[in-house]
């Protein structure tokens, strides 16, 4: 938890305290269904939540923009972002009912008006978004495909609207397709040595129907 302050200090005193409610709420949830792993759930702070808030650091959400979380899993990045930027509304989305079960419970418990979880494939939400978020749920071009014609035309934010996602390693090879593309090192924001090789991976993606 400490971690989440040093790096993002003007977190109000509500934020905080829902921030510090994380690893009960989770390692509750975890004891019950498994949605981190057992190895993960010590290092939630580290792995998971300022992992998530790793897109906080390329990208401020402004009230009332709209944002989808895509394989959500247990509600990352989409809670974390969630709690940060309460204005803004969050939609997690996941295939898998009992793990958006678990976002629902620790949503509600958190007092988090601004998310709604849902079960369902990226291909069957009929919607528009300002941004689309993801934790590494599949390689780049497969994702363009599933929410492809749900990014809105309107801009309102310093980067164009699109996907912003987390991922490691060397991603040349799968983003060598497309051009309005930016990589964003988490190793200039977080100290950790977990993040040496994670990036916030920007898209902007054109608007079409």
């Amino acid at each position: 938890m400490q971690e989440v302050i040093k790096y993002f200090p003007n977190l109000t005193d509500k934020q905080k305290a829902q921030f510090g409610r994380l690893e009960e709420l989770y390692k509750e949830w975890n004891s019950r269904i498994n949605v981190i792993s057992r190895k993960d759930i010590d290092e939630l702070y580290t792995r998971h939540v300022l992992h998530s808030l790793g897109i906080a650091k390329v990208m401020e959400f402004n009230p009332g923009a709209k944002v989808m979380d895509v394989g959500t899993g247990g509600g990352f990045p989409g809670i974390p972002l969630a709690i940060l930027f309460p204005e803004t509304d969050f939609y997690l989305i996941d295939v898998i009912g009992k793990k958006i079960k678990v976002v629902q419970e620790v949503a509600q418990a958190l007092g988090l008006k601004n998310v709604k979880a849902e079960q369902k494939r990226a291909e069957n939400v009929n919607d528009e978004f300002d941004f689309i978020v993801s934790r590494a749920v599949t390689n780049m071009p497969d994702f363009v495909k599933w929410v492809r014609g749900k990014v809105k035309k309107e801009q309102n934010h310093e980067l164009p609207n699109g996907i912003l996602y987390l991922k490691g390693g060397d991603l040349a090879e799968e983003l060598q397709v497309f051009q309005r593309v930016t990589l964003y090192n988490l190793s200039d924001y977080f100290e950790d040595e977990f993040f040496e090789t994670k990036k916030v991976v920007h898209l902007a993606m054109k608007y079409n129907k």
